[in-house]
């Protein structure tokens, strides 16, 4: 193949996708970055109630995170025998692992109320006032993207978290005072993909700090085997390990791609989902074995192809594959990263050997790497015993 296939799928130019005419049937539409099925991004408005109905509704239910689990069945259990307010609790990890749920979780494990909002929703320190003086006693506070709370609205959070009270300035003016108002002991639960953008004011006022990391293949398949339940679907045992290889270690990709396989099951067969049926809906959505689909692949074709394997810099990366760096960095390189297909280095980013097998195997180009020679000299590469360089030392 050419190195123009970087910018298309390795099938020959004017071939119709085999399974294009079942992806137009179920609406699936374009196969490209703007309709990625296995992106962690949040769900559309029409996918969140399925996936709502998904989530676990107990601490016992939730699967994976064992060591969050354990500790948080600890907090909370504490909690409720003292019958407090539970410590303020900070969840952070990427998207999609399940740190709403968790949220949820927690409400109903202390059997209160939880009461939902959001950093960027939250622009003056009067919205944040009225929030918390409407929260009952142990209600659970639950600030989804915490690190975008403006700087004014944390100092309104941080005497509300420590001595559940507020400050509010009456008047204008020399005739201006502070009057400070009691609250409701409760529980703030906080959650991002960026703990290191929140301060470390309102961080160190958290109790309870807890990273949620990707799921393991065979705890995928235990969340698709449970979904599948709940949406009343039959699956076999090899059509749930084949979504799981696919569910790049997210809970909320593995169900989409689960009632993405349900529904080619119902309209090109029985709706019973076999080995051949899950392979069959990967193919029609271009998702490789590896969970890489189409913008995956185009964006390791173009570092392979473009840039001879590497290292290149985000900027012209981002400048061949027509997207915006803080989009390469957020959305496409974390999983890249984490199967070991890119390297990140201070020239650049460098595809590695994985990546190349990878894309020879997919049926793409794949030129000789810019860098043949060992990146990875030790400090006594080269010298020999007399001290000298291999170069010095003579014939």
């Amino acid at each position: 193949m050419s190195s123009d296939a970087t910018d298309r799928s390795p099938l020959a130019e004017g071939t119709e996708h085999p399974f294009a005419s079942v992806a137009r049937l179920l609406d699936w539409g374009p196969m490209d970055e703007g309709a990625r099925i296995v992106t962690p991004a949040p769900l559309e408005v029409d996918e969140a109630t399925v996936e709502t109905s998904l989530r676990p509704r107990r601490l016992a239910e939730y699967i994976g995170q064992t060591q969050v689990k354990q500790n948080l069945s600890i907090l909370l259990a504490a909690a409720t025998q003292r019958h407090e307010a539970a410590d303020h609790v900070l969840l952070y990890g990427p998207p999609g692992l399940g740190k709403t749920t968790l949220a949820n979780i927690v409400a109903r494990e202390l059997g209160v109320n939880i009461h939902t909002t959001s950093g960027p929703a939250i622009e003056r320190a009067g919205d944040l006032a009225a929030i918390l003086t409407n929260l009952d006693e142990r209600d659970v506070l639950f600030i989804d993207e915490i690190h975008r709370l403006n700087h004014a609205v944390e100092e309104i959070l941080y005497p509300a978290m420590e001595d559940f009270a507020i400050d509010v300035m009456i008047g204008r003016g020399p005739s201006a005072r502070s009057l400070r108002l009691g609250l409701k002991s409760f529980t703030v639960v906080g959650a991002t993909t960026r703990a290191g953008r929140i301060s470390s004011p309102l961080r160190d006022r958290f109790g309870a700090v807890y990273r949620l990391d990707y799921y393991s293949p065979d705890e995928l398949a235990t969340i698709i085997e449970r979904s599948a339940g709940i949406l009343a679907v039959e699956i076999e045992p090899r059509a749930i390990q084949a979504l799981a290889r696919r569910g790049r270690g997210t809970p909320r990709v593995v169900n989409r791609l689960l009632r993405r396989v349900r529904d080619h099951a119902e309209v090109t067969g029985d709706g019973r989902i076999t080995a051949t049926q899950a392979e069959a809906a990967m193919t029609a959505m271009d998702i490789d074995d590896e969970g890489l689909d189409t913008t995956d692949r185009r964006l390791l074709a173009a570092i392979v192809q473009k840039f001879a394997s590497g290292p290149v810099g985000g900027a012209a990366l981002a400048a061949v594959i027509g997207e915006e760096v803080d989009t390469i960095e957020d959305v496409y390189e974390p999983f890249l990263l984490q199967l070991g297909f890119l390297d990140r280095t201070p020239q650049g980013r460098v595809a590695t050997e994985r990546a190349r097998d990878h894309l020879r195997g997919m049926g793409y180009e794949v030129p000789p790497p810019r860098r043949s020679e060992r990146s990875d000299a030790g400090l006594w590469d080269g010298i020999t015993t007399e001290g000298r360089t291999e170069s010095e030392t003579p014939a």
